[in-house]
C-alpha cells in the first residue's frame, strides 16, 4: 500500500510525489531486494517511472501499465483543470463513496461485468479524502520525459483500448521514448485493464517477467 492507502499511514501535508519512491526503496532494503521487477498502474506507473529515475540500479524490468509520462508537457490551465475537477466534488462534502459509482463509470471499459464493478466501487470507497487529496496535487507535479530515454530496464507497456483516462496514445508515447519496449493493448480494457481483465493481463505479465526473471536479486 502506498502512504495514504490501505494500511499504510497517511502522507504528511508537504507529500512530495518523490517520497512514494522513497518509500519503495526502503521497502526493497526491508525485504532484501536488491533489484526487482517493478509493476505500476496509473499513479503506479508515474511511481515506477520515477522510482527509475533516482535507483535505476535496482530495477530489473518495468512495467507500465495504463499510465503516461506525466504531466509535464501539460500547461498550467490543463493542471488546474485536471485539479479542479477531481477535486470539486470532495471539497463540497463529498467522499470517495459517495463518487465512486461515476468515478467507475469513467474508469471502466464497456465490457466491465457487475461483479467487478461493484469490486472497484468497493475498493475506491475505501480512499480516505485527505490522502487522496494529497497524492492528486502531488500527481500534477510529475514530469519523466527526461527519463524515459534513460532507461535500460526491459519495459513492458501494457493498455487498454478503451482506457479514457489515459488513452493508448499515451502509452504510444511512452513506448516511443523508451528503448526497446514492448507495447500491447488489450482490446475492449479500460482504464483498470488488470482488474477488468485478469485472465490477459497476467499472461502478457508472466510472459515477460519469464523472459526476464534472471535479472532480478536479492542483497
Amino acid at each position: 500500500d502506498a502512504r495514504g492507502y490501505g494500511d499504510s499511514d497517511d502522507p504528511s501535508p508537504t507529500l512530495k510525489f518523490s517520497d512514494f519512491a522513497d518509500d519503495l526503496n526502503a521497502l526493497l532494503d526491508h525485504l532484501g531486494v536488491l533489484r526487482a521487477h517493478l509493476v505500476g498502474l496509473s499513479m503506479g506507473g508515474y511511481i515506477a517511472q520515477d522510482f527509475y529515475g533516482t535507483y535505476p540500479e535496482r530495477v530489473a524490468t518495468l512495467t507500465l501499465a495504463d499510465t503516461s509520462q506525466g504531466f509535464g508537457t501539460a500547461d498550467e490551465a490543463a493542471r488546474e483543470g485536471f485539479l479542479a475537477r477531481r477535486l470539486a466534488p470532495l471539497e463540497s462534502g463529498l467522499t470517495p463513496a459517495d463518487i465512486a459509482p461515476k468515478m467507475i463509470d469513467v474508469l471502466a471499459g464497456p465490457k466491465v461485468t457487475e461483479e467487478v464493478r461493484q469490486r472497484l466501487i468497493d475498493s475506491v470507497s475505501s480512499v480516505r479524502t485527505g490522502a487522496y487529496i494529497q497524492a492528486l496535487k502531488a500527481t500534477v507535479t510529475t514530469d519523466f520525459s527526461k527519463v524515459l530515454p534513460s532507461i535500460e530496464a526491459p519495459t513492458l507497456i501494457i493498455v487498454g483500448s478503451e482506457d479514457k483516462v489515459l488513452p493508448p496514445e499515451e502509452s504510444q508515447i511512452l513506448a516511443d521514448a523508451i528503448p526497446g519496449a514492448e507495447l500491447v493493448t488489450i482490446e475492449d480494457a479500460g482504464h483498470l485493464s488488470n482488474i477488468e481483465f485478469p485472465d490477459r493481463f497476467n499472461s502478457l505479465l508472466r510472459e515477460f517477467l519469464d523472459r526476464h526473471a534472471t535479472l532480478a536479486d536479492t542483497l
